[in-house]
């Protein structure tokens, strides 16, 4: 089998889909890796290095992927890069196919077998493949330090001679992967932290780490495979009416609700974040999917009274030499799926890759996103 990592070409993306310390393994697995010039520089890791590791490194992208069975990427290509791939070659990337319709037509017409990692069931085997999870453990982190840097005050508490500085109080809403990296960077930064989630057991997991959890008067919303569920309008409407007064005592609220496939649930009305102090500030991750709060903007800082709003984009990529490596490591278990005496031979009888399938063979596999296909008169 032949793998071909792609440079990203996505504004502002510094990850890389394989680094070389994981490539000794797919080596040993008949797999052979190219990789174009340039592809890893941005998360440190030298064309050099890949060849020590026993890679090829090609000049550009067509040599590439010239010959490749799979080719690997973080972000997914365009339509216009989709177009540029072999047919009846595969692609294994975070692709997010219900926000990238028109991408799946092309896939599907040239007969590429497209392997989207954030469908991935969400069973113990695949564990080691979530790059959801490995990805959510950056962003998680990088929400504190993001909003330690913007917040006027300190976050842990000091005792001078001049007077005792109290400590911030942090409000995260949503104790996926994401939210408790978040609860625990925010301990270790000294901050009082209270958090919230729509599922019962997430409870106990918040308490571990030395926060307190928020109890709501509503019933749990459990979902498929640790996720939450999808909460209906007049769930989500008692929700903001009674989180209204944690946002306002909070210094700093993140916010980490999502449902994959699906809109992110709306947390943070405008009313509450003008009802919070000057100097607060909210970290929004589901910036891109919706939001969790009203006012946020992908990639921007809104102010509002002396509040800031940051809509987070992207933000695993600032961290590009852990969150390459973690993703390449999930890329890795997923190719050892697919490989069988050294060819390409994904079996579709494993719930993993047929889960991950979205389309192969010139047809649409995944469900969902078929029928919004269909639905668009795709």
């Amino acid at each position: 089998m032949h793998v071909a990592v792609l440079r990203e070409s996505a504004p502002g993306e510094r990850r890389v889909a394989l680094v070389p310390d994981v490539l000794a393994r797919l080596l040993a697995a008949g797999i052979e890796v190219t990789v174009e010039s340039g592809a890893g520089a941005a998360a440190l890791n030298a064309d050099q290095a890949y060849v020590d590791a026993g890679a090829k490194v090609a000049a550009d992208w067509a040599a590439t992927i010239a010959g490749a069975d799979v080719i690997c990427k973080v972000q997914a290509p365009t339509p216009e890069e989709a177009n540029r791939l072999a047919e009846g070659s595969a692609l294994v990337c975070l692709l997010q196919p219900a926000a990238n319709l028109e991408l799946v037509k092309v896939l599907a017409t040239r007969r590429i077998g497209a392997f989207s990692l954030d469908l991935l069931p969400r069973i113990s085997r695949a564990q080691a493949m979530d790059a959801l999870s490995s990805q959510a453990t950056v962003t998680g982190y990088r929400a504190v330090l993001i909003a330690a840097e913007r917040l006027p005050r300190f976050f842990p508490m000091f005792m001078t001679a001049a007077g005792t500085v109290p400590p911030a109080k942090v409000l995260v809403l949503g104790a996926g992967v994401a939210g408790l990296q978040a609860i625990a960077t925010a301990r270790r930064l000294g901050a009082i932290v209270r958090a919230y989630d729509v599922r019962t057991a997430a409870r106990e997991e918040v308490k571990s780490l030395g926060a307190a959890f928020v109890e709501l008067e509503l019933e749990a919303q459990e979902g498929q495979g640790g996720y939450a569920g999808e909460q209906s309008e007049d769930f989500l409407a008692r929700q903001r009416e009674l989180i209204g007064k944690e946002v306002a005592a909070a210094d700093v609220v993140i916010t980490t609700a999502a449902i994959p496939g699906r809109r992110a649930p709306l947390l943070v009305t405008a009313s509450m974040v003008e009802a919070m102090r000057p100097g607060s500030i909210i970290v929004d991750l589901a910036a891109e999917t919706g939001g969790n709060c009203e006012l946020s903007e992908p990639g921007v800082d809104v102010d509002v009274n002396g509040v800031t709003v940051h809509g987070a984009s992207n933000v695993a990529s600032s961290m590009p030499v852990h969150a390459s490596f973690l993703y390449a490591r999930n890329i890795a278990e997923v190719l050892g799926l697919m490989v069988s005496d050294g060819a390409f031979a994904p079996d579709f009888n494993d719930e993993i890759i047929s889960g991950m399938c979205v389309t192969f063979g010139g047809e649409v596999r995944h469900e969902p996103t078929r029928q919004l296909l269909e639905g668009g008169n795709g």
